[in-house]
């Protein structure tokens, strides 16, 4: 039996007095101990497997609703608000039952319900029997107080079982019954005089009741119990239970069957202690099980069920979540036959079946009947259903088909399971480069966090990044993935899950993108001629920008050339590009790859006669095309346009010459649309430097130069980095070989076209081991 609808306190007696001794048991983790010899003739047995209803149940069992008492035609649930209703098993009608402010309702076993002035059953003077079988016979009501008793129990439609106190301390057990409406009271026979503290915990069961007092002198007060016979009134067996004061009066527990008695007691050095009697033999057995706040015990027959019960939703595995079943007859060796999964709620029936609210992860969520056959067996059928799962269960995802990091800065990834409480491996995989983003999550609905939404949705805030060695992750590459998980219920109900599904990434093609993935590359050249790429990425927080993982190596030989510049996307393909000028003049395309591994494929000849120039700046849409265009100065400071084609053997068309007077710069830098005018921008940095903007009027000419600032003289490269941080604008990165470098971000005001500087990682403090960076 499970507490009743009261409320009553679940809590252990701290202190214990004594440990109830009868026979010297064992204690088991998964299930009780039968410490004691069984009955004589008893044969030790294999344990039988409960039957359980296969057919389709349709009765409706409220979610989230306890089972609070049953009869023969419905049964009674308790909400999570701590409201009543009765369901009747043939149609499925519920019926909220309603009780005075203060008052409360108790269960009979029957369809019987005790509507009573106190929310304790203990403490009710006036009650009122209800028949929810019949709901138009008239109730029946009894005050108690006016015979000066309070209630103990039902006992049928018309009678209850009641205690008065006397004056000396004892207590007379009365049998109250209705006669036309006249309260009629006779004592129960056969209990010590010195009896008291009378209370009972399972309903009528064959005409009889036991129930449990204590007797003896005040300084030295003993546990007993007694079935009584309801019809004459009178004890008709009699149990010793040890001493007083092993529990809190409120969390003993009583069980009747035809073949049995049970009660509870606590040791504080072996936890919960459970008691069965055969009533025939007498022999008494003694279970064991690890302490709990709470615990199950209820007789089917000769079969005692126990556990503690649980939520479905709950995290973590103790206690033993299995409710469980053992054979009294089958001796000291029988092993338990599993019930249900977990349980939240178990009561009795006056017919000795036992309703079980809880799952089996076969059958899933609802209501269970546990009952023995005429012949022993241990039959379980389920009769009424929340239409909910038991096992762990995939509901689904949010996860869109298609990501575009070009609209949105981060996306949300989510999936529904059918209960939360499951630790989550998640796994985001680049299918072209195998390459993840892996996440643990442990989920837990009553402590939410930023993976747990509701009560069946989780997810991840995922900013398009990959695992690496840095903090921030790397940015995930262009193309198709493959999401899956793995969920592993915390309370070890049911198996794991595991689902996949699929997902695109797609981003416009970035100037400085090298490996398809959205952020900038870094190329640069060592004092050997070795070229290397770095990846980066930025920190929102600390607003430092940095590289993601350790430099790849793209290729020796790059010593070759006294120019080196990225020119964006030129060669019309899904990647940034290079162009490189070889010391006789001629000028050679290297097209993007998009991989990461090899970015640059092999080099085209663009042609000769480019040594004439000293200055060359790619990457910048002047002309409002659509395509990247190439501007260059030559030494008598004439600067030309070179058009972009989109064409991997032609990629610049003839050469325009846009004026005169660059000859007094010593850097140009194509940073795209910086200052958001209407196309690409381009920045010089004179030989004093100062550093100024010029803004592109989307006809391959440029707007009066516009003045950025002064002390930019000693940074080794000027880079247009293209969009590091994501927030739509192209930005700068200043790189100093010799010392600290710095990220500009772009703010697209032409007037103050760069937010406040912030130290950047990118070959920071490189000192000659680099020569050139672009």
């Amino acid at each position: 039996m499970q507490n009743r609808l009261s409320g009553r306190s679940r809590h252990l007696v701290a202190a214990v007095a004594a440990v109830l001794s009868i026979t010297a048991g064992t204690a088991l983790a998964a299930g009780p101990a039968i410490a004691a010899a069984p009955a004589a003739g008893a044969a030790a047995q294999a344990p039988a497997s409960p039957a359980a209803a296969a057919e389709d149940v349709n009765v409706p069992f409220p979610v989230g609703a306890k089972i609070a008492g049953a009869g023969t035609t419905g049964f009674l649930t308790r909400n999570q608000g701590g409201e009543l209703h009765w369901t009747r098993y043939v149609d499925g009608v519920k019926t909220e039952v309603l009780y005075a402010a203060g008052g409360g309702v108790d269960r009979t076993g029957t369809d019987i319900l005790v509507v009573g002035d106190s929310n304790a059953p203990e403490l009710m003077r006036s009650v009122t029997l209800r028949n929810m079988a019949v709901p138009a016979r008239p109730s029946v009501h009894f005050d108690l107080g006016s015979l000066w008793a309070r209630y103990v129990e039902a006992l049928g439609p018309d009678s209850v079982l009641a205690k008065r106190a006397a004056q000396d301390g004892t207590e007379k057990l009365l049998i109250v019954t209705d006669e036309n409406g006249i309260a009629r009271d006779r004592e129960v026979t056969g209990l010590p005089a010195d009896a008291s503290g009378f209370f009972a915990d399972a309903p009528v069961l064959d005409g009889k009741i036991l129930v449990g007092y204590e007797t003896g002198s005040s300084d030295l007060r003993t546990n007993a119990r007694a079935v009584i016979d309801v019809t004459t009134g009178a004890v008709v067996e009699t149990y010793p239970a040890g001493m007083s004061g092993t529990l809190d009066s409120l969390q003993n527990r009583l069980a009747l069957s035809a073949t049995h008695v049970a009660w509870t007691a606590f040791s504080e050095s072996e936890g919960i202690v459970y008691f069965t009697v055969d009533r025939r033999t007498r022999a008494t057995t003694r279970h064991t099980l690890p302490t709990t706040d709470e615990y199950f015990i209820g007789l089917a027959g000769h079969w005692l069920v126990y556990g503690s019960p649980s939520e479905l939703t709950d995290n973590g595995k103790f206690p033993n979540t299995k409710i469980q079943a053992v054979d009294l007859t089958a001796g000291p060796t029988a092993e338990p036959v599993e019930i249900a999964a977990y349980a939240n709620s178990l009561e009795s029936a006056g017919d000795g079946s036992l309703l079980v609210r809880g799952g089996t992860v076969e059958q899933g969520e609802g209501l269970y009947k546990v009952s023995s056959s005429a012949g022993g067996e241990l039959a379980v059928a389920k009769v009424a259903t929340t239409e909910q799962p038991t096992k762990l269960t995939y509901l689904g995802s949010q996860v869109p088909a298609v990501i575009d990091f070009d609209r949105d800065r981060e996306t949300e990834l989510n999936w529904r399971m059918s209960r939360l409480n499951a630790d989550v491996q998640l796994k985001l995989t680049h299918l072209r480069t195998g390459q993840t983003y892996t996440r643990e999550l442990k989920l837990r609905r009553e402590h939410p966090s930023q993976h747990t939404l509701d009560d069946t949705t989780f997810g991840i805030t995922w900013q398009g990044v990959l695992d690496d060695l840095s903090k921030n992750g790397k940015s995930a590459f262009n193309g198709d993935y493959a999401w899956s998980f793995r969920a592993v219920p915390q309370n070890g109900i049911g198996p794991e899950l595991k689902q996949a599904g699929a997902f695109r990434v797609v981003r416009s093609v970035k100037p400085h993108d090298y490996s398809d993935n959205g952020s900038p590359d870094l190329f640069a050249r060592d004092g050997s001629g070795s070229l290397w790429r770095f990846d980066s990425t930025y920190d929102s927080y600390t607003r430092k920008l940095a590289p993601t993982y350790q430099r790849s190596a793209v290729g020796p030989g790059w010593n070759a050339y006294d120019r080196i510049e990225s020119v964006g996307n030129v060669a019309g393909t899904n990647a940034a590009d290079v162009i490189a000028r070889d010391k006789t003049g001629v000028l050679w395309l290297y097209q993007g790859t998009g991989n990461e591994t090899k970015p640059l494929g092999a080099r085209t000849k663009i042609g000769p006669g480019w040594g004439v120039y000293n200055q060359l700046a790619g990457g910048s849409d002047l002309t409002g095309d659509g395509k990247a265009d190439l501007v260059a100065t030559d030494k008598a400071g004439d600067l030309y346009l070179y058009k972009g084609t989109g064409s991997a053997t032609t990629p610049f068309g003839t050469r325009k010459k846009l004026g005169g007077g660059w000859g007094g710069y010593n850097q140009l830098t194509a940073v795209g649309n910086l200052a958001g005018g209407p196309a690409g921008d381009l920045l010089a940095r004179d030989t004093a430097g100062v550093l100024w903007l010029y803004l592109g009027k989307g006809d391959g000419t440029f707007a009066n130069r516009v003045r950025v600032g002064s002390g930019w003289g000693g940074f080794t490269e000027l880079i247009g980095f293209g969009d590091a941080n994501k927030d739509g604008r192209t930005d700068l990165y200043a790189w100093n070989k010799n010392g600290p470098s710095y990220f500009y971000a772009g703010t697209g005001n032409w007037s103050a076209p760069f937010a406040g500087r912030a130290q950047a990682e990118l070959l920071t403090y490189a000192g000659a081991a680099y020569q050139h960076a672009l």
